[in-house]
């Protein structure tokens, strides 16, 4: 008699695979690290159209002369060809009786050089930075019409002309203010972090004394000593804006001096010099290209905020700050305020998505190859 016994089998729980990683970008396994921190950057979609959309303001910012401008870009009259807007002509030029410059809203002038075989072009924004309209048929401000699509200031000056042009000094002085502070700090950090010691420390307390000196005030003592200038401007907040990248330089160069890399410069005889700048540097730029965009911010709101109280560019320069005080001093136009609070909030905004996408490419803990 045989029998047969019944063995029965757990099955097996089913598998269940881990969470997937993220997929590495194609082909990055053979990238350099600064390609694949690219590739990442442009992963963020906000951070990278970000970059996009302010490359391109501040480029045609860069031309703003061309957009907005209350001379003609060319002039053919009698069978000559004038560039009034890189040359003054006087008003002889073109059939006046005056030697002055010509004035090119005056309906005389404009007429002359547009009727029969003469022609003009113009920018598509037909004032310029200190244009004043003495023909506007409505007292200034004026509210936005057809001729002066965002109205007029307060002191009839068109108030697109002025945000082209007072967009363009702030970036540009962000971009300097940036680059002179950016040097400063690399500077002062890595003299800091790479000998160390009592250099360290003589450092740290000097950076505590000059730290702690009241800026706003010697500000308001330099501002009324000297005439106001964007390059006094630029100096002393440059004397005050470098302190903060130098202690993330520091740290950076006190955790690198002990790499290996760097004991084997030593041990071959290489220099101080160029073991900091050649071999530490680039392996400590991290917190310096990730700081840029928000220290450019910080610069564009400090130049907002001087222009605003009245201690910051020379007067008759284009200013959003300006603008901005403008706009607290005559609420009734709206007109002033809102754009100028518009530009300035979207140029803010654009330079912190650029500087959240650029700070998460290059963060190490984020690799994705």
């Amino acid at each position: 008699m045989s029998s047969s016994i019944e063995v029965e089998v757990p099955l097996a729980a089913p598998h269940r695979p881990a969470a997937a990683a993220p997929p590495p970008l194609p082909g990055s396994v053979h990238l350099s690290p600064g390609r694949r921190a690219w590739l990442r950057f442009k992963r963020n979609k906000l951070g990278y159209w970000s970059l996009l959309v302010f490359s391109a303001m501040v480029v045609l910012s860069l031309f703003a002369e061309v957009l907005s401008n209350d001379r003609p870009l060319i002039v053919r009259y009698e069978g000559k060809t004038y560039f009034p807007v890189v040359r003054d002509y006087s008003e002889k030029t073109f059939g006046g009786d005056f030697p002055t410059p010509a004035d090119y809203l005056d309906p005389f002038i404009r007429e002359r050089i547009t009727s029969g075989d003469n022609w003009a072009i113009y920018a598509p924004n037909p004032y310029g930075s200190k244009t004043l309209n003495y023909f506007a048929r409505s007292p200034s401000p004026a509210a936005p019409t057809r001729d002066n699509l965002l109205g007029t200031d307060d002191r009839g000056r068109d108030l697109l002309a002025q945000l082209i042009y007072g967009f363009r000094v702030s970036v540009l002085f962000a971009l300097a203010l940036t680059a002179v502070g950016t040097e400063i700090g690399i500077g002062a950090g890595a003299v800091q972090g790479y000998f160390a010691g009592k250099v360290d420390l003589a450092f740290q307390r000097f950076m505590e004394i000059w730290g702690s000196m009241p800026e706003l005030y010697l500000l308001i003592i330099f501002s009324a000593i000297f005439a106001p200038s964007i390059a006094l401007l630029l100096v002393l907040l440059s004397a005050f804006g470098w302190m903060s990248l130098a202690d993330y330089v520091r740290a950076e160069f006190l955790r690198n001096r002990q790499m290996d890399y760097v004991r084997a410069a030593k041990a071959l005889g290489v220099g101080n010099g160029r073991i900091m700048w050649r071999h530490i540097l680039p392996n400590s730029m991290t917190p310096v290209v990730t700081f840029l965009p928000f220290r450019m911010s910080a610069a564009i709101l400090a130049l907002t905020s001087l222009d605003f109280l009245g201690l910051g560019v020379p007067p008759g320069t284009p200013s959003l700050g300006e603008l901005l005080s403008q706009g607290k001093g005559s609420i009734d136009a709206w007109w002033i305020s809102l754009s100028t609070f518009a530009v300035l909030v979207l140029t803010l905004l654009l330079l912190t998505f650029m500087g959240d996408a650029l700070r998460d490419a290059l963060d190490p803990r984020k690799a994705d190859a």
